[in-house]
């Protein structure tokens, strides 16, 4: 595995964890995992629930773009030395575009395979914001190319796929959707909701809509903080949580305070994992207005305890009024659905349906499964 994030070296976001569990789960079935990622402080090698790390140091000179060619550079010296003490590989597995280039190398250099998952692309991350930004179109040449040169294609969900076909015209036969998973009560912990409210100025009793992510345009902060006031206009009590830190911060902040609710949002900005569990255990809603989502990790970590999730329809994975509830990309379906969730279902009636999916679908074991299909048909 060659990935720039994982839950043992360097976290950014939610690449991290599916790395990181999926290649535990592999290692379970009794294949031999290495995972190739930055390192900050770490051990270079270490042996962690079966899998094999190697952390790696690079160049942290120049954009994105730059500090990505050092870290392709040292994966390749670190790959080279691992093959020495471990023997060949058999197959290699990128992820995003960031190592695309060392898989590419690594092809050439030794005929080894590659399979590439897509997370999200550079257009489903950016859209046209950037325009003729050179970065942008070399991650998105480097995207291109690794679905061109790889034996196979992961996807997480149809949206996904669909995206990258039209953008990068890969042919069906070539794509598997892979969903992403979660470990079964990974997000439950005890907590008491109105002690944490009360924490952060909110009446104990009052309802809570939370939002976790980046703020970015992709995520559609700025959607939900427009909707607040029409929410408001016939539920004067509910109050509005939003984690995460990004470009779009102080623009919705600035939002906020235009639109006369400020006293009615709490932006948290970036807060470590065990507040944002406490948040998610102690809301009463959880609300996804993405413009763009490949798969939407927050949805699994929702379902995980039963909570109720009105989302965009950039979502794929919900079941509309049965496990969740969809609307459109505007501030005005947005507010509809966060009234229709709250006056129509106690708090957990829709996350319960969501949890039994975790069973049967999105569990690691599964997931595992279908990833070594995949490499069984590559090799």
């Amino acid at each position: 595995m060659f990935s720039w994030e994982s839950l043992h070296s360097i976290k950014v976001g939610g690449l991290a964890p599916h790395v990181t569990e999926l290649s535990e789960a592999l290692a379970l079935m009794g294949h031999e995992i290495h995972i190739f990622t930055r390192n900050k402080d770490m051990l270079p090698y270490e042996l962690v629930n079966g899998v094999h790390y190697h952390r790696i140091y690079h160049a942290l000179d120049g954009g994105i773009v730059q500090q990505m060619d050092s870290m392709c550079d040292s994966m390749h010296s670190a790959f080279i030395e691992a093959t020495k003490e471990f023997g060949d590989f058999d197959l290699t597995h990128v992820h995003d575009w960031h190592p695309v280039n060392l898989v590419c190398r690594l092809k050439e250099e030794a005929g080894i395979p590659f399979v590439i998952t897509y997370h999200s692309t550079e257009w489903g991350r950016n859209g046209n914001k950037h325009g003729s930004w050179w970065e942008a179109t070399e991650i998105s040449h480097r995207e291109w190319r690794g679905g061109y040169e790889s034996s196979g294609v992961i996807v997480t969900s149809t949206i996904l796929k669909n995206e990258i076909q039209h953008l990068y015209q890969i042919p069906d036969e070539k794509i598997d959707i892979v969903p992403n998973g979660i470990h079964a009560n990974k997000m439950q912990i005890d907590v008491d909701p109105g002690k944490l409210k009360e924490e952060y100025g909110i009446h104990p009793f009052a309802p809570v809509v939370l939002f976790v992510g980046r703020m970015s345009y992709q995520k559609g902060p700025d959607l939900l903080v427009r909707a607040i006031p029409e929410v408001l206009a016939s539920r004067w009590d509910v109050k509005f949580v939003i984690i995460g830190e990004g470009e779009m911060r102080p623009e919705c902040e600035r939002l906020a305070h235009e639109l006369d609710i400020q006293d009615n949002c709490r932006f948290l900005g970036y807060v470590d994992e065990s507040v944002k569990s406490k948040w998610m255990n102690a809301c009463n809603l959880i609300c996804v207005p993405s413009r763009n989502e490949p798969f939407g990790i927050i949805l699994l970590e929702a379902w995980d305890i039963s909570k109720n999730i009105v989302a965009t329809d950039a979502i794929s994975l919900i079941d509309n009024f049965r496990d969740g509830v969809l609307v459109y990309q505007n501030p005005q379906s947005i507010a509809w659905g966060i009234r229709y969730v709250f006056d129509n279902y106690a708090d957990d009636e829709l996350g319960k349906e969501g949890k039994k999916l975790i069973d049967t679908k999105y569990n690691w074991k599964n997931i595992a499964e279908l990833t070594i299909g995949v490499y069984n048909n590559m090799l």
